[in-house]
């Protein structure tokens, strides 16, 4: 799935199916530290991703090493590392790069579902909501809501690292631009491709010594996901 929505220099590893019950995952003892009073599903989850980084972390010439939460949650990577990690039911994924490769990125990945009621109105903005009231008529198989919500956790992902600062559903407005569509060639349905763009409606992090206001990224839906990703690239 997000080896088609990051660049090439970023390593992707995931994990589907009975690959995510986490079972065989191996924890670190500061890890196992923070899931020891977590219920099964939580550690299966904590425990299945952080494999998927540290394959990754392999692919990319680094030792393995405990993946802690820091503040918020978010993954404290090794130095000279920048990643991200996603999971939902029978998925995992990660994706690691080099810091010199890129300044942030984040993945989410979500079913490919509508949202449940009333979530779409508390995380979106009116603008957002007349775009996905367009895209859902010129192609209704595809949960467009379900995306917008992604992209927002992959904005999120993408800008705390760089700011250590909160940001609200509402501080970003998110366009999501339809590219190609098949039909899933494992015969699961819609197949969908394309690229997204938030815009922050607050000050942006300073990257090489230029504002940025705008993160762009990716997204697919295909085999009962939705997926999306953003990247701040160098300079």
């Amino acid at each position: 799935m997000f080896e088609d929505l990051v660049p090439g220099s970023v390593a992707v590893v995931e994990a589907t199916g009975k690959a995510t019950t986490g079972d065989d995952a191996f924890l670190y003892p500061e890890e196992e530290a923070v899931v020891a009073r977590a219920v099964d599903k939580r550690r299966r989850e904590f425990a299945t991703v952080r494999a998927c980084a540290r394959q990754a972390m392999e692919k990319l010439g680094v030792p393995a090493r405990p993946i802690l939460p820091g503040e918020r949650g978010a993954p404290s990577w090794p130095d000279g590392l920048i990643g991200s990690m996603t999971h939902c039911d029978g998925y995992c994924a990660a994706a690691l790069a080099r810091a010199g490769e890129l300044v942030s990125l984040g993945i989410d990945a979500e079913p490919h579902d509508r949202l449940p009621d009333g979530v779409l109105d508390a995380i979106s903005l009116p603008a957002e909501r007349a775009r996905l009231r367009g895209l859902a008529r010129s192609r209704p198989s595809v949960h467009w809501d379900r995306l917008l919500f992604s992209a927002k956790e992959s904005v999120y992902k993408a800008w705390f690292p760089l700011t250590g600062r909160w940001l609200d559903f509402h501080e970003a407005d998110i366009e999501l631009l339809p590219g190609d569509a098949v039909e899933d060639r494992d015969g699961s349905g819609v197949s969908a491709t394309g690229t997204l763009r938030a815009r922050l409606l607050v000050p942006g992090p300073l990257v090489a010594g230029r504002r940025v206001e705008v993160f762009e990224g990716r997204w697919a839906a295909r085999s009962g996901l939705a997926a999306t990703s953003v990247v701040v690239p160098q300079g």
